[in-house]
Parts: C-alpha cells; structure tokens; sequence
C-alpha cells in the first residue's frame, strides 16, 4: 500500500515507478524491496554485479540503489555498464560510513548522491524521490481534489477554499497543506514534515515548521472552527470540524 506523501510518483505511463537494489546482503534488499513496495513502486533486486546488470537491461529501472562492494565487481563497473545502455540511469551508492574515498569516487563518476550504512529508510525514499524528480524519470499520479471538512485544495491549479471562500497560501505553505490533507487525521511529527515539505537536505531547525504551521492557520482557521492541531511532544494534526 503506497504511503499517503505530498505526490505519488508514476511513470510517465501511469505505471509503477522501477527501483533496483544492489546488495549482497539478503536482508537489506528485502528491507529495501518493503520499503519500495510501500511507496506503490515496483522493486527488483541483485546480489552481484553481473546480476545487477542482466536485471537492469531487462527491466530498465528508473533508479538504482547500488552497494559499492559486491562479490565479483564494484559498484562503479555496475554503474559504468548499465548506463552503456542507459546513460541518464539514476544512480544512488549504498557506502560503509568510513569509506570516504568510495564515496568521493561515486560521485566523481558521476554517481547521482550516496547514503552510507546504516541508513534511514526514510531518508534513501526521499533522496530517491528528489532523484527521480530532478531526473524526469517521474510523473505525479493525477489526484482528485483533496477534501477535508470544508477545506479544498485543487492540486492542478493550487486553489486552496475553505467554506467556498478562497484561501491564498505561498509555494511552501501549499505543500504543507497538501501533506496536511493527504493524511487528515493522523498525527505528523516535525521530523516527518520537515523530510517531506523541505525535502532531506533542508539545513534549518524543526522550528520552521512551527513558524509554517502558525501561518497556516492564520489563513485556514482564523475566526473559524481550528482544523490544525498540536499534539504536545508528538506533532500536527489536521482534522474537519465536527
């Protein structure tokens, strides 16, 4: 079941997106291969080289997870044979967290960014996400008009009502309603919101989210019932007005 996010990424075609996971561990790509399949993706997998790059030619993945130390072939000779036949092919490297010099070498080969072990699930999905949207690789899954209560938001033209009376928000205060309602009801916490509004490499403190929810809610609950809620010590919530 894909996670309820700010977009739900397709193929241009509609289809599911491809990611293929690299690693000779068996319980990380089948962890990897979860956490995949929980986006609504369609994940393979290989456990060397020369399987990364038979896999790769006959599913043509949008992305790769890639471990730079396999059993027959390093990451980079993966990487270099499967962009022979895709050059644009997306690549994220899986590197030891000491292992400085693989990780200066997958970039200089062009490698597209790298998460070092351990890493957060979390965090590999949205590198992943951003990579794939920089890429072209990906599409947003066309949505209905989100509802909750009497709030509306229309994702194709970013009109924003609340009792049929229209409500202006910026660029950044959109995508955070639009994450609001996509999950309405549930707590989100700071960490949560910051990772998916601002993305993983945003270098502020949690308190932005403060500031962007008190924006909010000047414009979606003044003089009205409040929608937007704090729960102490656990986040947000956005909930219609019973």
């Amino acid at each position: 079941m894909p996670s309820e996010d700010i977009d739900e990424l397709t193929r241009p075609d509609g289809s599911p997106i491809r990611v293929l996971a690299v690693d000779d561990e068996p319980s990380l790509t089948e962890l990897l291969s979860m956490a995949l399949r929980y986006e609504g993706w369609q994940p393979y997998t290989a456990a060397s080289g020369n399987e990364a790059v038979r896999v790769a030619r006959d599913t043509k993945p949008d992305a790769i997870v890639l471990d730079m130390m396999l059993p027959d072939f390093d990451g980079l000779e993966v990487m270099r044979r499967v962009r022979t036949d895709q050059p644009d092919m997306p690549v994220i490297f899986l590197t030891a967290r000491d292992a400085v010099a693989d990780r200066i070498a997958g970039l200089t080969a062009g490698g597209d960014d790298y998460v070092t072990k351990p890493f957060s699930l979390e965090e590999l999905i949205a590198r992943l996400r951003a990579l794939l949207r920089r890429s072209g690789a990906a599409s947003r899954k066309p949505d209905a008009l989100l509802v909750v209560g009497d709030l509306t938001l229309d994702e194709d033209s970013h009109e924003v009502t609340r009792s049929g009376e229209p409500v202006h928000l910026t660029a950044t205060e959109f995508e955070l309603l639009r994450y609001l309602m996509r999950n309405p009801r549930r707590v989100l916490s700071k960490a949560q919101i910051l990772d998916r509004v601002w993305n993983y490499d945003f270098g502020g403190q949690a308190n932005v989210v403060e500031l962007y929810i008190s924006y909010l809610r000047k414009k979606i609950d003044a003089g009205r019932k409040p929608m937007i809620h704090t729960m102490r010590g656990a986040g947000y919530v956005l909930k219609p007005v019973s």
